[in-house]
C-alpha cells in the first residue's frame, strides 16, 4: 500500500483538530504469510490485489462521524436549606459538620457541603448570585443517551473482531507428572472439540513436556493457546491428545505409566528411557482425555459475555464447589480438582489420562459402550484463563471520548499506544511492527498485573475453523488448508508413518517441495514437509495429526500434495533405526481442495515423473491391488479463495475488464454482476468487502452501463445483507462496519468514488421523478439510501483530507472543500428527490420516509464538517422550503428530527449565517421552528420542540469548549431571539402544559443568565407592556420552579398541578426536574444499582456504592410502578418517589432543591438589573408603580425560599428601596407595601436565625423609606394589619404537657424579633445581612436630612407588640373560650383596642364582641358595643366632613359610650390602605349600626339610651327626605318615651342590673390575681347565681394542687395571711351610685329614691355596707353595731363594652352605732314622706299608691312584727349605753324619732281616706299599733306624748 494515500488518510499529525480520521491496523495471524513469490507480482491479479489490499490496508475510522464531545464536569451541589417558620437546619448542618469535623478531620471532601461556599466557581461570585439553573434541571445530562433517542440515529458499531464477539480463553500447559516419574519428553496438542457434534472446533496447539535434565534453559516460556469461541455451552470442551517416543521393541513399555505395581520406574528403566527418547525422532499416541470447559448449568447462560467480572462463571466451570468440579459426563470420570484461582485464570488439573491402547479414533472417544483402558496414573496441570476480545474494547473506549490517537504513523503503528492501557486484540503485533502490543484484561483491578495480561508474541493463536462458516464478512487473510490423514490399511503389521508435502508440479520427482508445511515447534520457518506419528505394530493405522499446509495464492492443476508411507524399525541395532518408504499417494489441490468429506486414495509403490497425468498413471504400480487404502480429510480455509463459483466468475472476470484482457464490451462481466444476486448469502457475506469494493470501483470508473449495472447490483446485495442481518438494526452492522472502518475509497489510489456514485443514483432519482418505471430497485434504493450517503460523504472526506495533508501545518484543522459546482448541482438534484420521496411517503404514512429523513439530515450533518457550510444551507434551506410552517403532524415530526440532528453537530455553535453579515444560520432555523412548533396542534410535538432546546441548551453549557464568558454570551446571543419571539406572542407560551413551560422556562434563564446587560436593556426598552410580559415569564419562573416539601406548614399559593393525564408515559418522579430524569431515575432504579451511565454525580456514590445492592426495598420497583401506574393519583410522583432506593431520592431532592434556589437566585438577579437600568430610566416600563418590580418581589416573597436565597435577597431589597422608595411607598403601591409587611412579619417568627434577622432588618428598611416617604402613622396601620393577617397563619400558642396552652416559639420569636427592630443595642448587624453599614442613616437623594429615628420605630414596634399581645391572649383562651364567657369577652375587648389604628380591624373586633354579648344575652353590652362602631364610622365621617353629623354628635354619642374617643380621626384617614379603610365608612353604615343598638338598648330596657340614639339617626332621615323612615322614627320614639313614664311609675323601682364586687386570691389565676372587679349581670342573678357560676368557671381552671375556696364575708381581705396554694374568690353584692348622691349620709339607701327623673344610668362608682363590732364579738347589740362603707371605682362606666370592670379606687366610710340608729330611722322616715308626697298623673290612679303605703306602714308601726324603733330605744336611751352618747347625738337620735311617729301618724290619717270596706280591719290593727308604740316610747322620750 503506497505511503502516501494511507499517511494522508490518517490525517497528519497529532493536533487537535487536524485529524479527522483514525487509522486503526489491521491484526492478522502473523504466521499466514502469503506465498512469498506471489507477494510481487500480484498486478496480474487485480482481484487479488483487490482481496490483499481490502485484508491488510488499515482501516480508516471517520472520528468526527458520530460526534465528539468533551464536557466539562458537572457542577456540585449544595444541599439548599428551606426553613420553615419553625425549622433550624441550617444550624443543625453546621453542628453536624462540626461535629463530624471533629470525628474525621473534615476528610469528607467528596460530600456536598452545606455550609460551603456558595458558588461553585469563585470567578463567577463577581457576575452571578447563584449557579445556573440548567445543570440542576439537567443533572444527569447524557449527550450519548440524548442522541440516543433521536429517530434514526446511527450507532456506531465496533469494527468486527477478526475472531468474532465471544470469549478468548488461553490454556498453558503447567506441568505433566507421573506417579512413575517423567523421564522422557511428552508431546501434546490440545485443540476446542464439540462433544456433541463430534466437530473439531479450533487447529491444534502443541504443547511438550521434557524431564527436567532435558530442559534447554534457554527456552524457560512455555507459549500458551489462545482459542476463540462464540458463546459457552456445556458441549464445548477441549481433547487433550498426549505424545511420546515411539518405544523401543522389547524395551519400556507404555504400561509403566498406568501400572499399580512397583509404583516407581526402576533405575534400569530410567536409564533405557532416557538414551532410548534421544534417538528416537517418532512418536506415538500415549493418551487422550476432554475437559469440558463449561459445567451443564452454564448452557443456558450466556455467561461470557454476561458478567466479564466472575473469574468462576462461565470460564472453566461454572459450580464454585471445589470437589469435583468437572460433573462426569457419559461415564468419563474427570476427578480434575480445581487448584488455585487467581483473577480470571484457573488452574486445572487433569487425572483421568486415558491410556491409548488398541487404535482408537475420535468417534470411538465417544462411545458409551468403549472398555475404560488402566487410566494413566499421572497429572497433567493447565492454566485455563479467560480474556475480552479485544478490538471491541479498544473501539469504546476512544468512541467515549476518553482515549483519543491522533498520531498514528506508518513506520511505527504503534505509536498507537496512546492506547497503552486499552486491551488489543491480543494477537501479535501487526505486520510491520515488531514490537509487543501490550495489553491488559481489561481488569487491571485483579490485582494481578503480571499474569493477567502479558500476551507474548509467542502465544500460538488457534485458527478458529468456524470463522469459515460464519456469516461475515472475512476480514484478514487466511489461505491454507489442513490435511488430516485419517487411516491406512494394508495386509501386514507395519510400524507405519506418513510424510506429507506440498508439490508445484510432478514433472521431477527429485525435485524440491516447496516451504509450506507448518512447523510444530514455536519460531520455526516453514517447512518442506510434516510427518505424521508412528502407528506401532498395526494393519490398520490410525492417525490423529494434523498438518497445516500454506497454500500458493494462485493454484495451477498441477499444485498437488503427496504423501509418503515409511515403516521404521523400532530396534536399536548399530545405528539409530531408519524409516524406509513403502509406498506414495498423491492429491491435486484444485479438485479436491473445497472437499469436507474423506477421501480415499489408492498407495502407488514407485514415483515416476508425470504421476498425476492419467497417461502416467497406467504405468504405475499399487500396494494392495491398487485398493483404496489411505483415507484422509481435507479442510480448507481460505479468505482468498472464493468457493462459490459465482464470486470466482466475477473476479475473473473483473481481472479480465480491470487488464483489458476481455472484449470491450464487457458482456460478461454484465452477467457476472447481474448473477451476483444469486449468490448464497453466507458466501456473499463472506467477501462482502471486496465485492463492494470492486462494485464501487466499476461504479466510480467503469462505462455508464456497466455503472448502472454496478450499482443495481451492489443495491441489490446490500438489500440482501440488510434483510439477512440478525438484528433488525436499522443499518446492518456489517454495512456499517463497511463504510465506517473497510472503505478507504482505494487509499487515494484511484479518483474518488463520489462523483460517480452521486450522478448514478442522481440519474435514477431523475428518472423516477419524471414518472418513468424504474423497477422495484428504487425502494431498496431509498431504504438503502443511508449507506449511499455514508460512502459519498467519507470519500468526500477522505478526498478533503488528501487534499490538504500536505500543505497544512501541524495542529490546524482541515479547512472546507468547496464542492465542484457539476458535483454540488448533481447532489443537490438527488436531495431534492429524495425529499420529495420524504414528503410524499410520509403522507402516507411510510416508516421508510422517516428513516430516509434521518439519513438525509445526517447526511448534511456529515457535510457541515467537510464542505463549505454555506453550500449545506442550501440543501437545509431546500429542506426548510419543502417542510415550511406548521405542517401535518407526521411531516413535522420529520422536520423536528432533521434539526435535531443537524444542530447536534460538533460545530454547530460555530457555524456562519447564510449571507456574511447574518448570524448563525442554523440556529435562526432552529428557533424559527421550535417556535412554530410550540403553536402545533400536535402535544407531544410541543414537548419534542421543548426538549430539543434544552438539550441544546445543556450540551453547551456543558461543552468543554465554551467555558468563557464570552463564549456563553455568543451563545446567548444566538438563542436570545427566542425571548423576542415568546414576548411577542405570548399566548403561544401560555398554552404549553407545565412542563414544557418549565423547559421554555429554564432556557430563557439560560439566556438571560449569559446575555449582556446591554442587549437585556434591549429587551426593556420596546414597550412597557413588553417588559411587564418578561417580568410575566420571571414570575412563572418562581412559581413553576418552587420548591415544595410535601408538608409545608405555610403554604401561601395553591400548587399549580397540571392535569394528570398529560405528558409522557415514563414515570414521573418529579414535576420540577427535566423529564429526562423520569428516565434516568426509572433506570438506575432498575438497576437497583449505582447507575454506571453517569460518570457525573459520582461523588454521590463514592460513600454510598456498598449499601445500594443491599436489598433494601420491601418490594421492587417494578411493583410499585405498576401500583402507581393502578392508582393513576395525582399522588403518583409522591408514591414513586416513595419507591426509590434512599440515595437516589436524595439525590432527586438535592437536584429539585438546587434547581428552586438556582431559579430564584437567577430571577433576583435579572431582577436587580432591571432595577439599576430602571433607576437610570433607560428602560421602557411604568415607572408610576414600577409594577415589574412590585410583582416580581411579591413573588419572591410568597414563595417557599432556600437561606441561601434570603441571604442573597436583603441586599438587593434595600437597593430598590434606596433608588425606588418614593414610588414603591405611594399610595399606589399599598398593596405591595402590606404584602411586604406582611412577608418580613411571616420571616421575623422563623427559628432560623439568620433568616430572622435578615427579616428585621427588612423591616427597618421598611421604616426608613417610610420616615422619607410616607407617614409613618400609615405604615403603623400596615404593619397592624398584616400583624393581624399574620396572627391568622402563624400558631402563636402550643399545648403544653398538661393540656394547657402557652405562648408558642412563633409568637416569642416575633416579640424577639419585634423588639430587636425597635433596640438599637440589639438590631441586627447590617453588615452580616449583607447591607452597608450606614444603610438605615443614608440619606435618600433629593432629601437634605437624615430623618431615622428610634424612637420613632420604637413607638411603632410598640404598638404591634400591643396587637401581638392582644393576639396571643386571645389564642390562649381558644380552650375555655366557651366556658368562660367573660375573659373570652374581655379578650375580643382587647384586640379590639390594639388594633384601633386599623378602623375595620377595630369594628371587626368589635362586632365580634357584640356577638359574644348576644350569645350571653348581654344585651346592654352588645348595643355598646354597636354605638362603638357607629362611633368609629361617625368620626370618620365627620374627619371627612361628608356626613350628616357634627361635633356635637360625637359628643352625645360619647355621653353613651365612653370609649368612642376622639383621637382615632388622624389615622382613621391613614388607614385607608387598598382593602381597607373608606370602603366600609359610610353614612349607611353607621345608620344599620345605630339601629342595632337601639334593638339591643331596648332588648336591655335601657330606654332613655333608645332616645338619644333615635335622635342621631333622624338627621340623617331629615336630610335625605325620608319621610316614611321619619315617621317610623317618630313612631318608635313615641313608644319609647312611654315605656320610660311606665318604668318610673312603676312601684317596684326598676332596676337594670346587679352588681357584684368579686375579688381574686391566688396565684392560679394568673393575671387576675388580687384584683377585684365589679361584675354586671342580668337583674334576676342572685348572689347564689353568681357564686355558682364564678366557682363553676374556676374550679375547671384549678389542677391538683390547687382547691378554691369562696370567703364568705365581705371584709377586707389581707391577701399575704391567706393560705398558699388555696384559691379565694370574695364575692358581694353591691349597689350603683347615681351621680349627685351623697355618700358620706348615715342614712339606708332606698333606690326609689333615686328614681325621681330619667338620667342616663351609667354608673361608674358602687357601694356595699359592712356592719362590723369593734369589740370583736361577731355579732352585738344594736349598741355595739358599727357600719363601714365602701364605695369602688371602677375603670370606665356601666353599661360598658364588657361585663366586668377592674376596680381602679375603694374607698371605706364607718359609721357609729347611734349613727346607724339615726340613720336607720331617717330612711324609713324619708321612704314614708316619699310616699305621701309622690306627685300622681291623676286621682282614679290610687290603688298602687294604697299598696306602697300600706307596705311601709306596717313595716313600721306594727310592734309586733318590726321592734326596730322600740329596740333603738331601748339600746340607746335606756340605762348604760345612754350615758356614753354625747348630747349632741342624743338630740338627733331624739328629733330623728320624733319625725317619724309625726310621718306615721299623717300616713295612718292618708290611709284611712284612700281604704275602702275590705281593709277597715287593717286600719283598725294600724292605729293600735301606732297608740301602743307611742305608749312604749313615751317611756324613754316623754315629750312624745305632747308632740303627738
Amino acid at each position: 500500500m503506497d505511503g502516501s494515500g494511507s499517511g494522508a488518510a490518517s490525517g497528519g499529525g497529532g493536533g487537535g483538530g487536524g485529524s479527522r480520521f483514525r487509522r486503526i491496523p489491521r491484526q492478522s495471524f502473523a504466521h499466514l504469510k502469503l506465498d512469498p513469490v506471489l507477494d510481487e507480482n500480484l498486478e496480474q491479479w487485480p482481484h487479488l490485489s483487490e482481496l490483499v489490499q481490502c485484508y491488510r490496508s488499515d482501516w480508516v475510522k471517520d472520528e468526527h462521524k458520530y460526534g465528539h464531545y468533551e464536557s466539562v464536569s458537572p457542577p456540585s451541589f449544595q444541599t439548599q436549606i428551606f426553613e420553615g417558620p419553625d425549622t433550624d437546619i441550617e444550624t443543625e448542618a453546621r453542628l453536624a459538620s462540626a461535629r463530624r469535623g471533629k470525628a474525621e478531620d473534615g476528610t469528607d471532601d467528596d460530600m456536598p457541603s452545606t455550609s460551603g461556599r456558595q458558588y461553585s466557581d469563585a470567578a463567577d461570585v463577581s457576575k452571578h448570585f447563584g449557579q445556573s439553573p440548567l445543570p440542576a434541571y439537567e443533572p444527569a445530562f447524557d449527550w450519548e443517551n440524548e442522541r440516543s433517542m433521536i429517530f434514526g440515529q446511527r450507532i456506531p458499531e465496533t469494527p468486527m473482531s477478526q475472531y468474532g464477539s465471544g470469549l478468548k480463553i488461553s490454556v498453558k500447559v503447567l506441568s505433566l507428572a507421573f506417579q512413575a516419574g517423567l523421564v522422557e519428553p511428552f508431546y501434546g496438542t490440545i485443540c476446542l472439540y464439540n462433544r456433541e457434534r463430534r466437530e473439531k472446533l479450533s487447529e491444534d496447539f502443541y504443547f511438550r513436556v521434557l524431564p527436567s535434565e532435558m530442559q534447554d534453559a534457554k527456552i524457560s516460556y512455555e507459549p500458551r493457546g489462545m482459542f476463540y469461541l462464540d458463546a459457552p455451552s456445556s458441549s464445548i470442551c477441549l481433547l487433550i491428545q498426549l505424545e511420546r517416543p515411539a518405544s523401543e521393541e522389547g524395551g519400556v513399555t507404555p504400561s509403566v505409566y498406568s501400572r499399580k505395581e512397583p509404583v516407581h520406574l526402576s533405575e534400569r528403566e530410567r536409564q533405557k528411557l532416557q538414551v532410548w527418547s534421544r534417538i528416537m525422532p517418532y512418536r506415538e499416541s500415549f493418551a487422550w482425555a476432554i475437559v469440558p470447559l463449561f459445567d451443564n448449568n452454564i448452557g443456558a447462560v450466556s455467561g461470557g459475555s454476561a458478567s466479564p467480572s466472575s473469574p468462576l462463571a462461565a470460564s472453566v466451570s461454572g459450580s464454585s464447589s471445589h470437589e469435583g468440579v468437572f460433573e462426569p459426563i457419559s461415564k468419563i470420570t474427570l476427578d480434575g480438582k480445581l487448584g488455585y484461582s487467581s483473577g480470571s485464570s484457573i488452574v486445572v488439573e487433569i487425572s483421568n489420562l486415558n491410556k491409548v491402547k488398541e487404535s482408537y479414533t475420535e468417534e470411538s472417544l465417544q462411545d458409551p459402550k468403549r472398555k475404560v483402558h488402566k487410566p494413566v496414573k499421572g497429572v497433567l496441570r493447565l492454566e485455563i484463563e479467560k480474556h475480552q476480545t479485544g478490538q471491541a474494547d479498544l473501539e469504546n473506549i476512544s468512541e467515549s471520548g476518553s482515549v483519543t490517537n491522533d498520531s498514528i504513523d506508518l513506520g511505527d503503528r504503534v505509536t498507537d499506544l496512546t492506547f497503552a492501557k486499552c486491551p488489543s486484540n491480543g494477537s501479535d503485533g501487526p505486520q510491520t511492527s515488531n514490537s509487543k502490543w501490550t495489553s491488559s484484561d481489561g481488569k487491571e483491578v485483579s490485582g494481578n498485573g503480571s499474569n493477567a495480561s502479558d500476551f507474548n508474541a509467542d502465544d500460538f493463536q488457534a485458527f478458529d475453523f468456524r470463522t469459515t462458516t460464519r456469516n461475515e464478512p472475512f476480514l484478514q487473510l487466511f489461505h491454507c488448508l489442513y490435511v488430516y490423514p485419517l487411516s491406512v490399511s494394508l495386509s501386514r503389521k507395519r510400524n507405519l508413518f506418513v510424510r506429507v508435502e506440498l508439490r508445484k508440479d510432478d514433472t521431477d520427482v527429485r525435485r524440491q517441495p516447496l516451504e509450506a508445511m507448518y512447523p510444530r515447534e514455536p519460531g520455526v520457518s516453514l517447512q518442506k514437509w510434516a510427518h505424521t506419528q508412528v502407528a506401532v505394530g498395526t494393519r490398520v493405522a490410525y492417525y490423529h495429526d494434523e498438518v497445516k499446509v500454506s497454500l500458493p495464492a494462485i493454484w495451477t492443476p498441477l499444485h498437488h500434495l503427496l504423501f509418503t508411507f515409511f515403516h521404521v524399525d523400532l530396534q536399536t541395532k548399530l545405528e539409530a533405526p531408519k524409516p524406509v518408504v513403502i509406498g506414495y499417494a498423491a492429491l491435486p489441490l484444485s479438485t479436491h481442495a473445497q472437499l469436507r468429506s474423506e477421501i480415499s486414495l489408492p498407495i502407488m509403490k514407485e514415483l515416476v515423473p508425470h504421476y498425476l497425468q492419467d497417461s502416467g498413471k497406467e504405468r504405475l504400480d499399487y500396494l494392495e491391488d491398487g485398493k483404496t487404502a489411505f483415507k484422509l480429510r481435507l479442510r480448507l480455509c481460505s479468505s482468498l479463495y472464493p468457493v462459490n463459483e459465482r464470486i470466482r466468475d466475477f473476479f475473473l472476470e473483473y481481472d479480465r475488464h480491470t487488464l483489458r484482457t476481455s472484449p470491450p464490451w464487457g458482456s460478461e462481466l454484465l452477467e457476472a454482476i447481474n448473477s451476483l444476486k444469486n449468490v448464497d448469502s453466507t458466501a456473499l457475506l463472506q467477501f462482502l468487502h471486496p465485492v463492494l469494493n470492486m462494485l464501487l470501483h466499476l461504479i466510480g470508473n467503469g462505462g455508464e452501463t456497466l455503472q448502472v449495472a454496478a450499482f443495481r447490483a451492489m443495491v441489490n446485495i446490500l438489500t440482501r445483507v440488510q434483510q439477512e442481518s440478525v438484528d433488525d438494526a436499522e443499518r446492518n452492522r456489517f454495512l456499517v462496519n463497511y463504510v465506517d472502518y473497510a472503505f478507504d475509497d482505494f487509499g487515494g489510489r484511484q479518483p474518488p468514488v463520489y462523483p460517480g456514485l452521486s450522478t448514478v443514483w442522481g440519474s435514477l432519482a431523475r428518472s423516477k421523478a419524471k414518472g418513468y418505471r424504474v423497477g422495484p430497485v428504487y425502494d431498496d434504493v431509498l431504504a438503502m439510501a443511508w449507506f449511499f450517503l455514508e460512502l459519498v460523504v467519507k470519500s468526500m472526506a477522505l478526498e478533503q483530507t488528501r487534499l490538504f495533508y500536505h500543505s497544512l501545518p501541524l495542529g490546524e484543522d482541515v479547512p472546507p472543500m468547496q464542492l465542484r459546482d457539476g458535483v454540488f448541482r448533481c447532489i443537490m438534484q438527488l436531495y431534492d428527490c429524495l425529499l420529495t420521496e420524504v414528503h410524499e411517503r410520509c403522507k402516507k404514512g411510510l416508516s421508510l420516509a422517516k428513516r430516509l429523513n434521518s439519513s438525509l439530515a445526517f447526511f448534511c450533518y456529515d457535510l457541515l464538517s467537510i464542505i463549505e457550510p454555506r453550500q449545506v444551507f442550501e440543501l437545509v434551506s431546500l429542506y426548510l422550503d419543502k417542510f415550511s410552517g406548521v405542517c401535518q403532524s407526521v411531516l413535522h415530526d420529520c422536520k423536528l428530527i432533521f434539526l435535531q440532528i443537524i444542530c447536534d453537530h460538533d460545530l454547530y455553535v460555530e457555524m456562519p449565517g447564510r449571507d456574511p453579515s447574518d448570524r448563525n444560520y442554523l440556529s435562526s432555523v432552529l428557533i424559527q421552528e421550535l417556535f412554530l412548533t410550540w403553536d402545533h396542534d400536535d402535544l407531544s410535538q410541543r414537548a419534542k420542540a421543548a426538549r430539543i432546546l434544552v438539550v441544546l441548551l445543556c450540551k453547551h453549557e456543558f461543552d468543554a469548549r465554551y467555558q468563557k464568558p464570552e463564549d456563553k454570551l455568543y451563545i446567548a446571543q444566538l438563542y436570545f431571539p427566542l425571548i423576542g419571539q415568546i414576548l411577542d406572542e405570548m399566548p403561544v407560551f401560555y398554552n404549553l402544559n407545565a412542563v414544557e413551560k418549565r423547559e421554555v422556562l429554564i432556557v430563557v434563564l439560560e439566556i438571560v443568565r449569559n446575555l449582556d446587560d446591554a442587549s437585556l436593556v434591549k429587551a426593556w426598552q420596546q414597550s412597557i407592556a413588553r417588559t411587564r410580559l418578561f417580568f410575566k415569564l420571571m414570575e412563572e419562573c418562581l412559581s413553576l420552579f418552587e420548591h415544595r416539601k410535601p408538608a409545608d406548614g405555610m403554604l401561601l399559593g395553591a400548587s399549580s398541578r397540571s392535569p394528570v393525564g398529560e405528558g409522557p408515559s415514563s414515570p414521573k418522579y418529579s414535576d420540577r426536574l427535566s423529564p429526562a430524569i423520569n428516565n434516568y431515575l426509572s433506570e438506575a432504579s432498575r438497576q437497583e444499582v449505582r447507575p454506571q451511565g453517569t460518570p457525573e454525580n459520582s461523588y454521590l456514590w463514592q460513600r454510598v456504592n456498598s449499601q445500594l445492592s443491599s436489598p433494601s426495598q420491601p418490594y421492587s420497583l417494578r411493583e410499585a410502578l405498576a401500583q402507581a401506574q393502578s392508582s393513576r393519583i395525582g399522588a403518583s410522583a409522591q408514591a414513586l418517589r416513595e419507591s426509590l432506593h434512599p440515595i437516589l431520592r436524595q439525590k432527586l431532592e438535592l437536584w429539585e432543591e438546587n434547581l428552586s434556589a438556582a431559579v430564584s437566585l437567577q430571577v433576583l438577579e435579572i431582577t436587580e438589573k432591571f432595577c439599576m437600568m430602571a433607576a437610570s430610566h433607560s428602560i421602557a416600563t411604568d415607572y408610576g408603580k414600577l409594577d415589574c418590580i412590585t410583582a416580581i418581589v411579591m413573588s419572591f416573597f410568597s414563595r417557599n425560599q432556600p437561606v441561601a436565597f434570603w441571604k442573597a435577597f436583603f441586599p438587593v431589597f434595600n437597593r430598590v428601596f434606596d433608588l425606588h422608595g418614593g414610588t414603591l411607598m405611594a399610595r399606589e403601591n399599598d398593596r405591595f407595601l402590606k404584602q411586604v409587611a406582611f412577608h418580613l412579619l411571616r420571616l421575623a417568627v422563623f427559628r432560623n436565625d439568620s433568616v430572622r434577622k435578615r427579616a428585621v432588618v427588612g423591616l427597618q428598611i421598611l421604616v426608613r423609606s417610610s420616615l422619607y416617604f410616607m407617614q409613618t402613622a400609615r405604615l403603623r396601620v400596615m404593619l397592624t394589619i398584616t400583624l393581624s393577617e399574620l396572627m391568622s397563619d402563624v400558631q402563636v400558642t402550643q399545648m403544653k404537657s398538661d393540656g394547657a396552652l402557652e405562648e408558642s416559639g412563633e409568637a416569642r420569636r416575633l416579640r424577639k424579633s419585634m423588639d430587636e427592630m425597635a433596640d438599637e443595642s440589639k438590631s441586627p448587624s447590617l453588615k452580616e445581612c449583607g447591607l452597608p453599614e450606614d444603610a438605615l442613616f443614608a440619606v435618600p437623594e433629593n432629601f437634605s436630612e437624615n430623618r431615622w429615628s428610634w424612637s420613632e420605630v420604637k413607638y411603632l414596634s410598640d404598638s404591634l407588640l400591643l396587637a401581638l399581645d392582644a393576639s396571643l391572649e386571645h389564642a390562649l383562651l381558644g380552650s375555655v373560650m366557651t366556658m368562660d364567657r367573660y375573659a373570652a369577652a374581655e379578650s375580643f375587648y382587647k384586640l379590639a383596642m390594639a388594633f384601633a389604628p386599623v378602623p375595620d380591624l377595630h369594628i371587626m373586633w368589635l362586632l365580634h364582641l357584640c356577638e359574644a354579648h348576644q350569645e350571653m344575652q348581654s344585651s346592654a353590652e352588645a348595643a355598646q358595643c354597636a354605638v362603638a362602631v357607629a362611633g368609629v364610622v361617625m368620626q370618620a365621617l365627620v374627619a371627612r366632613n361628608d356626613g350628616v353629623w357634627s361635633k356635637d354628635h360625637v359628643a352625645a354619642l360619647r355621653k353613651i359610650c365612653p370609649i368612642v374617643s376622639s383621637e382615632i380621626t388622624a389615622e382613621a384617614s391613614a388607614a385607608e390602605v387598598e382593602g381597607y379603610g373608606a370602603s366600609k365608612l359610610t353614612v349607611d353604615s353607621a345608620v344599620k349600626y345605630l339601629q342595632l343598638a337601639n334593638k339591643l338598648f331596648s332588648q336591655a330596657e335601657l330606654y332613655h339610651f333608645c332616645a338619644s340614639i333615635l335622635e342621631l339617626v333622624i338627621p340623617v332621615y331629615k336630610s335625605r327626605r325620608a319621610y316614611g323612615q321619619l315617621a317610623k322614627c317618630h313612631t318608635l320614639l313615641t313608644n319609647i318615651y312611654e315605656s320610660i313614664l311606665e318604668q318610673e311609675s312603676s312601684p317596684i323601682p326598676f332596676t337594670d342590673a346587679t352588681y357584684y364586687r368579686v375579688g381574686f386570691y391566688g396565684e392560679k389565676f394568673g393575671k387576675l390575681d388580687r384584683k377585684e372587679y365589679v361584675y354586671r349581670e342580668p337583674r334576676d342573678v342572685r348572689l347564689g347565681d353568681i357564686m355558682e357560676k364564678l366557682s363553676h368557671i374556676y374550679e375547671s381552671k384549678m389542677d391538683g394542687n390547687h382547691t378554691l375556696h369562696i370567703i364568705p364575708d365581705s371584709r377586707q381581705v389581707k391577701a399575704d395571711e391567706l393560705q398558699p396554694g388555696v384559691c379565694y374568690l370574695q364575692i358581694t353584692a353591691v349597689e350603683a351610685v347615681m351621680e349627685d348622691e351623697d355618700l358620706g349620709s348615715r342614712r339606708e339607701r332606698i333606690f326609689s329614691l333615686s328614681t325621681g327623673s330619667v338620667r342616663a344610668r351609667v354608673f361608674d362608682r358602687f357601694l356595699f355596707d359592712t356592719p362590723f363590732t369593734k369589740n370583736g364579738k361577731t355579732q352585738g347589740g344594736l349598741e355595739d353595731q358599727w357600719k363601714r362603707r365602701t364605695v369602688l371605682e371602677t375603670e370606665g362606666s356601666f353599661p360598658a363594652l364588657v361585663n366586668r370592670l377592674l376596680v381602679i379606687k375603694s374607698e371605706s366610710l364607718e359609721f357609729s352605732p347611734v349613727e346607724n340608729a339615726i340613720g336607720m330611722i331617717e330612711t324609713r322616715t324619708a321612704a314614708l314622706r316619699n310616699e305621701l308626697e309622690e306627685p300622681r298623673s291623676s286621682e282614679g290612679d290610687q290603688l298602687p299608691r294604697l299598696q306602697s303605703l300600706q307596705r311601709i306602714l306596717q313595716g313600721s308601726v306594727a310592734v309586733q312584727v318590726n321592734s326596730g324603733v322600740l329596740s333603738v330605744c331601748t339600746a340607746f336611751l335606756s340605762g348604760e349605753p345612754a350615758t356614753r352618747l354625747r348630747s349632741q347625738e342624743l338630740q338627733q337620735l331624739i328629733a330623728a324619732l320624733l319625725e317619724f311617729m309625726a310621718v306615721c301618724k299623717r300616713a295612718i290619717r292618708v290611709h284611712f281616706r284612700l281604704i275602702g270596706e275590705e281593709d277597715q280591719e287593717f286600719h283598725t290593727q294600724l292605729v293600735n299599733g301606732f297608740q301602743s308604740l307611742t305608749a312604749e316610747l313615751s317611756h324613754y322620750i316623754p315629750a312624745i306624748l305632747s308632740e303627738l
